[in-house]
């Protein structure tokens, strides 16, 4: 996708593969900086701490945190001990096992001095197929939404599509293109006058700082609201679709996404708004039926609800001037939102139920949230 004319994807190789380079997505929206991760435990770290995010993109990176890994040490014991701490950096997206497991069969057959070129090439191949698929999840996407703003009533034709975004599925949480924002990108391309409701999705702000970030760049006309207004919005017929991504989907058709996505389904099943859920084929994890009470829901530090990041001014710095003179720049900087002493519970995801989803929108196609569906598209049995 596009950063000021240029043309990137969030992971790449570097050094002649000894090392990958990453968005530092801690640093959006105000400063654009890559970061490259030499070792297993950077890219652990990377993970953990949200430089990357994004269930398909934590599940490229996790694939390439073994092939560093095996570079350091290809013994079965190295292979071992690096899967299982690059899986518990984050327990709740599915992708990073699967991309983990596949990494893993692909070498574990293989003499030690051949397993770490052999996952950089497994590792490449999952990073290739994600944008495939995303892709094909825009095209999908937008063929839908054509046919959603087709059908409106003969007054709304000249309207802009509007459509309400959770948390950040756009370009950054994949290697390219994105799920959710995937069929905005499309549809914005394709001449359909798109407009995207951004929610800040708290407590990260990954909507109001990423995703938002994201349209700019590619110039989609967008509006960030505060997480609670959506229902306002849709009430007022102000919502034509609702479109979110997941971190993992059950066989059953529950989507686990970032927390507050359950409480928009509930407010676009109120209104009559269709409610999507796009993903590509890594999300679903086909071992769990029941989404509430089989995905395990990771819980962050308490910090990220008592205190917010952003951008302030210092007077007095060597760079710029202030209105009144002062020498000034800006910092990115945290400060603290609530009471000393005050508690915070901040758990990251939550489940829609299946039933509260209009329809997935995946690589083979439009399919509704059931078992029947999902196993019908993907030929399970």
């Amino acid at each position: 996708m596009n950063i000021d004319g240029k043309a990137w994807r969030t992971i790449w190789l570097e050094a002649g593969g000894r090392s990958i380079g990453v968005i530092d997505q801690t640093q959006l929206p105000h400063t654009f900086t890559t970061r490259s991760l030499a070792n297993l435990d950077q890219a652990a770290e990377a993970i953990a701490t949200m430089v990357v995010r994004g269930a398909p993109l934590i599940g490229v990176t996790g694939a390439y945190g073994l092939m560093l890994a095996l570079q350091a040490d290809p013994s079965d014991g190295a292979l071992d001990a690096a899967f299982c701490q690059l899986l518990a950096t984050r327990p709740t997206a599915v992708n990073l096992q699967w991309a983990l497991e596949r990494v893993r069969d692909r070498v574990v057959s293989l003499a030690p001095a051949e397993r770490a070129l052999a996952a950089q090439q497994e590792a490449g191949a999952i990073a290739e197929e994600d944008v495939l698929m995303c892709e094909a999840i825009g095209d999908h996407g937008l063929r839908l939404f054509e046919e959603l703003a087709a059908r409106r009533p003969a007054s709304r034709q000249k309207e802009p599509f509007n459509v309400l975004t959770h948390c950040n599925a756009g370009w950054l949480a994949t290697v390219d293109w994105g799920t959710a924002l995937a069929p905005i990108y499309k549809a914005h391309r394709a001449g359909l006058q798109v407009h995207v409701w951004v929610d800040e999705t708290r407590p990260r702000n990954q909507g109001a700082s990423l995703t938002a970030f994201e349209l700019g760049r590619e110039g989609v006309p967008h509006t960030v609201i505060v997480d609670n207004a959506g229902g306002h919005l849709m009430q007022h017929g102000q919502v034509d679709a609702v479109i979110v991504g997941t971190d993992r989907t059950t066989r059953s058709g529950d989507v686990c996404n970032k927390i507050g996505t359950y409480l928009k389904a509930l407010a676009a099943q109120d209104n009559g708004v269709p409610f999507y859920v796009a993903l590509p084929a890594s999300t679903i994890d086909w071992s769990i039926a029941d989404g509430v009470a089989e995905i395990p829901i990771e819980a962050r530090s308490d910090r990220e609800v008592t205190h917010i990041q952003g951008l302030v001014s210092v007077v007095g710095a060597a760079l710029g001037h202030s209105p009144r003179g002062e020498s000034s720049s800006a910092a990115i900087t945290q400060v603290q939102l609530t009471p000393t002493g005050s508690l915070g519970f901040n758990p990251a995801f939550d489940v829609t139920p299946a039933r509260l989803v209009t329809a997935l929108i995946t690589e083979r196609g439009v399919v509704s949230a059931s078992e029947e569906g999902l196993k019908q598209l993907y030929g399970v049995e």
